[in-house]
């Protein structure tokens, strides 16, 4: 077993449904856990697939709930929305950039194979300096409240076991085709250092 906590942070593109879902879930079970997107921008759905609601990453979840509310209650109740930034705002003030953040993390799960690569090339373009690992693993998470809650349990899944392995370098990989065959996802799989 894992002397320390593992180190987990959840990434999707905008730090709202996906991230924001494991990471409410990780920390219950008493994880490290951080989240952020990757994005430029935050984005919500708006009124209409190409009318979003964009917003900058500085913006909190409060000011982006209110910001809705006063737009369109009844619309961002019904889609869900709002329910989900009452969550988010419960967990942390607002969301944050992976790229703006240079803690040191054991463990990275993003939820599309987009924000996979954002990281691992943001991860790659830094300067090392401790060279410490750190594992990165995608899972394809569609961006909707039921997947992203049945996202959050199989991240929240793979996490206890890995945190009950006895040698994450060397058990990880079969760890993850062990996920694979189980829930029929397909896992990506990288180290990157410090």
């Amino acid at each position: 077993m894992l002397s320390s906590p593992l180190r987990v942070a959840v990434v999707c593109s905008s730090n709202q449904n996906r991230s924001m879902e494991a990471h409410n879930i990780l920390s219950k079970r008493g994880f490290s856990v951080r989240s952020f997107g990757t994005g430029t921008h935050v984005k919500l759905p708006g009124p209409a697939p190409d009318k979003p609601n964009v917003y900058d990453f500085k913006t909190t979840y409060d000011q982006m709930y209110n910001d809705l509310l006063r737009k369109d209650k009844e619309l961002y109740t019904q889609n869900g929305i709002l329910h989900m930034l009452d969550r988010n705002k419960r967990i942390k003030p607002g969301p944050e950039r992976f790229q703006n953040c240079k803690d040191l993390f054991d463990l990275i799960l993003t939820c599309e194979e987009r924000v996979y690569d954002q990281v691992v090339e943001d991860l790659n373009s830094r300067e090392q300096e401790t060279c410490q690992p750190v594992h990165v693993v995608n899972v394809d998470i569609q961006d909707n409240h039921e997947e992203a809650t049945l996202g959050a349990f199989l991240i929240c899944e793979l996490c206890q076991c890995i945190q009950h392995t006895e040698d994450m370098e060397n058990e990880i990989d079969e760890l993850l085709q062990e996920f694979e065959e189980k829930s029929g996802r397909t896992f990506l799989h990288t180290v990157c250092f410090y």
